[in-house]
């Protein structure tokens, strides 16, 4: 399913990489609070939004900022086209011996008060280095991605960019007592597919195992293919690709490596020149001129 709606829609507008309401440019990176920022861009100019929020104090960051999750939802619904997604990498913390439920009560707010929707909750499955032992939990080795729609139905859903391959690949496996309807009686079964519909418990490995010492600049990292596997399922070539709070700009590089554009925010100097660095390395490219601004705050 990767047809979009016939109508125009405002992001077709952001073809010449201009956004008109707030001069802001696409393929740049920007610093300053997300909030003011967000405010300058038009209504549904955005295709596609992959981002980590800070959430529980749970790590130290370079320019530590309030973030009001609630405008942060409202804003990004304004700027998301319909049928786009907002793909959120979030967890909670424990605090006396329960969740915070932090990542849940935003789900429901932003659903139910704001006017997001559910698409799917997945599970990023942490490998790698082995987060804190505890004598009285379970280790935690996962966070939630919220894929939240905007709309009806997703424009765009590339599942078959995210297969898995099949364990009996190529074996002919049957475990039905009749043939498939239409199927004469003594017919071998059909093979077995090479490649499956992905699950919703997504495993990779940490950042840490990419061994990228510039990205690990910043302290909380987000795998490389988990964002570039978001972009390929939920956007096209050509397409907008914003992170708001983009720390080291894993989300801007891997968009800039598949064909998207990109627009990245973030509070901290030293975070948004991490992530020019990257995409120069990483991408083989420049952000446009217009990107080199700052942010109202």
């Amino acid at each position: 399913m990767s047809a979009r709606a016939t109508p125009p829609r405002a992001s077709e507008g952001l073809r010449s990489g201009e956004l008109h309401k707030g001069e802001l440019h696409v393929s740049g990176l920007y610093v300053g609070d997300c909030l003011p920022l967000l405010a300058r861009l038009p209504d549904e100019s955005v295709d596609l939004t992959v981002t980590s929020p800070p959430y529980d104090h749970l790590r130290h960051y370079d320019t530590p900022t309030p973030l009001n999750l609630t405008a942060l939802g409202q804003q990004l619904l304004r700027v998301t086209r319909e049928g786009g997604i907002c793909a959120l990498v979030i967890g909670d913390s424990a605090r006396h011996y329960a969740k915070s439920l932090t990542s849940f009560r935003l789900a429901v707010s932003w659903c139910d008060a704001l006017g997001w929707r559910l698409f799917e909750c997945c599970l990023y499955h942490r490998h790698g280095t082995p987060g804190p032992w505890w004598r009285t939990r379970f280790r935690v080795d996962h966070e939630f991605i919220l894929l939240l729609l905007k709309g009806e139905r997703p424009g765009v859903f590339h599942k078959e960019a995210l297969y898995v391959p099949t364990k009996h690949a190529g074996e002919r496996v049957s475990y039905r007592p009749y043939p498939r309807r239409g199927t004469p009686w003594g017919a071998p079964p059909p093979a077995v597919q090479p490649h499956q519909c992905r699950g919703t418990v997504w495993p990779y490995a940490t950042s840490s195992a990419e061994r990228n010492r510039l990205k690990l600049g910043h302290p909380a990292t987000m795998p490389d293919r988990l964002a570039a596997d978001l972009i390929a399922c939920f956007s096209n070539p050509g397409d907008l690709v914003l992170d708001p709070l983009m720390g080291s700009g894993t989300t801007c590089v891997m968009a800039a490596r598949q064909g998207r554009r990109y627009m990245g925010m973030d509070a901290s100097p030293a975070y948004v020149d991490i992530a020019r660095r990257r995409l120069a390395s990483e991408a083989g490219g420049q952000e446009e001129e217009g990107g080199k601004g700052r942010g109202n705050g």
